[in-house]
């Protein structure tokens, strides 16, 4: 290895690391972003620039960057037990606080909790006791799982194919049989002339009854859902979508499943987005905010009835043939821990309302002024703006122009991490910033927009 190699973290990161959604050529050409040290809502990276990272990292860092109280939370644990399992009824006294913790928390009286170490894992647990809940009330060929066009809900296999996002099966010959999408609720894409979004609501449903219908109602066995699509484009369902949903998923004894990795602890402006959208799942799996991702851990909440199935399939002496050695890690509890301590005691609901409002009118008010911004849409801390090459009738971009990719240059070149989703951008900023940090972001990205515009037009 030559010195150069050595001395060099982009040339050692080129050489010998894989990226997660990078591409190989790209990141070989224009290297990594190297950060050092973060604090609050910003990150510095080796060259001494600073950036608003307006996308919490991956949605996730609720709590910024540097939190010396979860540090000091996660070093108290390494100092005290650095690692334990949950197998073979092993427990700890904080993996029981966190578990009725979350069970309060979420409103699923009388439920349980079940940990695991990403949202990826979450959503397949879920999908797996979907699978133990129907076999045990005697109807074992419930097993199909329907997802929603533009959806993510995350990488390993299962959760992959539940994806509605190309990208994600191009590889690897995704999705599996059986996993199948429906329409995403997008009203600003979705609607067709003349439908307002009541009609809009009873189409996405229809559509939905027909695909259970053509399958077979007996092969159905769950609905998995974001309450906003996160990855997809930011997509906040139409007024009484949800509830129109659960209606035809009851009527064919379909579970839903409630995807709130990227939605839950306070991120849409409750505490989590099935409050937002009206939903009332079966399961709800947690991840990124639950920790702010100072360690890797989710879950998985359950209703009563699902684990009473699981009870049951074991009556006979058996075991839940599921786990992970890391499930219930007591450092990545304690810092769960923590991190809900900290939501509670910063009123994390109010604070992201009015920090969301805050932001909106901002956006707002670039869009009235921008020639190339469609729609701005979200809920609390988490909004998308969509770019457009005509505002008044929604034709998108040219996809060989990338918009969206240029943005994301550009906002970098000026200290904005955001994050394109094709033509849309995202904005995610961690929970903790103030009226100064949603000022600087809605101001780069206002500069950053306008530096586009001028791209475009020449």
């Amino acid at each position: 290895m030559s010195s150069a190699l050595a001395n060099s973290v982009e040339k050692r990161d080129i050489a010998f690391h894989i990226h997660s959604q990078t591409n190989p050529q790209l990141l070989e050409e224009r290297g990594p972003l190297v950060v050092t040290r973060g604090e609050g809502a910003r990150i510095h990276d080796n060259a001494g620039k600073t950036y608003i990272d307006a996308m919490a990292g991956l949605w996730c860092a609720s709590l910024g960057f540097a939190n010396q109280r979860l540090a000091a939370a996660a070093a108290r644990q390494y100092g005290e037990l650095g690692y334990y399992h949950t197998f073979f009824q092993r427990t700890t006294d904080s993996v029981a606080t966190l578990a009725e913790t979350l069970v309060d928390l979420t409103g699923m009286t009388g439920g349980k909790a079940y940990f695991a170490t990403s949202g990826s894992e979450a959503n397949e647990t879920m999908v797996k006791l979907a699978w133990v809940y129907h076999a045990v009330r005697g109807k074992p060929t419930k097993r199909k799982v329907i997802a929603r066009d533009r959806a993510f809900h995350g990488s390993t296999i299962a959760a992959a194919s539940m994806c509605g996002l190309p990208f994600m099966h191009r590889e690897f010959g995704l999705p599996l049989p059986g996993f199948l999408h429906t329409l995403c609720p997008d009203p600003y894409r979705g609607m067709r002339a003349g439908e307002d979004e009541a009609a809009f609501v009873e189409r996405l449903a229809a559509e939905l009854e027909a695909l259970i219908l053509r399958e077979g109602p007996d092969s159905i066995a769950a609905f998995i859902a974001e309450p906003i699509h996160a990855g997809g484009g930011i997509i906040v369902p139409p007024q009484g979508y949800f509830a129109r949903i659960q209606a035809v998923l009851k009527k064919y004894d379909i579970l839903l499943l409630d995807d709130e990795i990227v939605c839950g602890f306070g991120r849409t402006g409750n505490w989590f987005g099935k409050e937002t959208v009206g939903a009332e799942p079966d399961m709800m799996a947690l991840a990124k905010g639950l920790s702010s991702s100072y360690f890797p851990i989710s879950a998985v909440v359950v209703a009563p009835a699902i684990y009473e199935a699981l009870r049951e399939v074991n009556k006979g002496g058996g075991s839940f043939g599921h786990g992970f050695t890391n499930s219930g890690h007591p450092v990545g509890v304690a810092v769960a821990l923590e991190a809900i301590a900290i939501y509670r005691e910063m009123d994390v609901v109010a604070h992201v309302r009015t920090m969301g409002a805050r932001l909106r009118r901002h956006f707002e008010a670039i869009a009235a002024g921008s020639p190339i911004v469609g729609e701005v849409r979200g809920a609390g801390l988490m909004l998308g703006i969509e770019l457009v090459a005509d505002k008044a009738t929604r034709v998108p971009f040219d996809p060989r122009l990338q918009a969206g990719p240029q943005f994301d240059r550009i906002a970098y070149d000026n200290g904005l991490i955001a994050r394109c989703m094709g033509d849309v951008l995202g904005f995610s900023p961690p929970l903790i910033v103030d009226e100064k940090d949603v000022d600087a972001i809605a101001e780069r990205c206002a500069t950053s927009l306008r530096q586009l515009e001028r791209q475009l037009a020449a």
